[in-house]
């Protein structure tokens, strides 16, 4: 390869070593832009089926318009990140009743977009519409500043502008989908956390290589701080029904479906106690206490137990009257959207 730019040499190995997606086979932008959004703190094998499924039930733009906000919800469920099904249903509805169901082919105009950043605009502007605008995402920031030497911290968004102005130098005009996608894919599968440099086709020239700093680059010093958060999930049933309620909050998860949360430190006595107190039960009796179930977010780390309590007729009533429980049968549970941890419940009592 010698001779050749490093755009030419990017492009020549992404061409023999890409992984073979569907949404490489096409240049409409809606799955495009579907995998985009998908992919967004989703790794490319749990994202694969959710974007197949996407396209078999809205193959279409304006199919993905016309559909319910809960089907939508209930098709991402397991995704998490659950504004990113939001905007793209916004954003389905805005393209198709706004533009006439056809995608803005800019990236100023792309940006614009309910729920696309920097990242989404530049990757649907340049393999859509072939315009040379850089993506810079995770394996962009890790591959680039390891090749050139890039030594500013990725945890400062002033950052950003200075990958994007080193990779506006390197982009191949003629091709620029295929080096943003190449700069992605090298990042992902070679270029990763864990850097495989005994087979990568830039070891000539790469500055982190020469140096031996893989592992200190790219510079990041900014650290996530984790909560953590104890649930404790009361399960009221009734002659065969779950009683939900949709959480409308600004907390995780709003949209979706859940059980009466009480949260906080606790046993069976204080949940017993709590709901008492709610509901004037008189004699409420917990049948069945869950394991600690533990579910990872990107910020939060969550304990969650689940309490199963059948309620009498009575008690029934009282439910509805003090809250926004309401009863839903088992085939209506299964087609609400729910938190994965919810899922999880139901998969280990033998209901998802």
């Amino acid at each position: 390869m010698e001779g050749k730019t490093f755009a030419e040499r990017l492009i020549n190995w992404y061409t023999e070593r890409k992984r073979d997606l569907p949404w490489r086979k096409t240049k409409d932008p809606y799955p495009v832009w579907l995998s985009e959004i998908i992919l967004q703190q989703t790794r490319v094998d749990q994202g694969l089926p959710y974007w197949e499924q996407f396209m078999e039930t809205f193959p279409s733009v304006r199919h993905l318009a016309n559909a319910p906000e809960e089907k939508v919800l209930r098709l991402w469920q397991g995704l998490g990140y659950y504004s990113r099904a939001r905007n793209l249903h916004l954003t389905a509805k805005h393209v198709a009743e706004k533009l006439d169901g056809k995608f803005p082919s800019t990236y100023n105009e792309i940006i614009k977009l309910k729920g696309v950043g920097p990242y989404t605009a530049a990757a649907i502007a340049s393999i859509c519409f072939d315009e040379p605008t850089p993506v810079v995402d995770g394996n962009v920031f890790r591959f680039s500043s390891r090749y050139f030497g890039i030594k500013d911290d990725i945890s400062k968004s002033s950052t950003r502008k200075i990958f994007e102005k080193k990779l506006e130098k390197e982009i191949s005009q003629k091709h620029p989908g295929s080096f943003n996608q190449a700069m992605m894919e090298f990042g992902a599968t070679i270029c990763a956390p864990k850097p495989q440099c005994d087979s990568c086709a830039f070891q000539t020239g790469c500055y982190a290589f020469s140096k031996n700093r893989q592992m200190s680059l790219p510079v990041k010093t900014g650290k996530t701080k984790v909560r953590d958060r104890q649930l404790l999930y009361v399960v009221f049933k009734n002659a065969g029904n779950y009683f939900m309620n949709e959480r409308t909050t600004k907390d995780v998860w709003s949209g979706l479906f859940d059980f009466y949360l009480i949260e906080g430190n606790g046993d069976e006595e204080y949940v017993l106690e709590s709901i008492t107190k709610t509901f004037a039960f008189r004699k409420p009796i917990i049948e069945e206490v869950s394991e600690t179930f533990i579910h990872i977010l990107s910020h939060q780390k969550i304990n969650a137990r689940f309490y199963q309590i059948a309620l009498t007729d009575e008690d029934k009533d009282i439910i509805s009257q003090k809250s926004s429980l309401k009863a839903y049968s088992v085939e209506e549970v299964l087609n609400l959207p729910k938190p994965k941890l919810i899922v999880n419940y139901l998969q280990r009592i033998g209901i998802e």
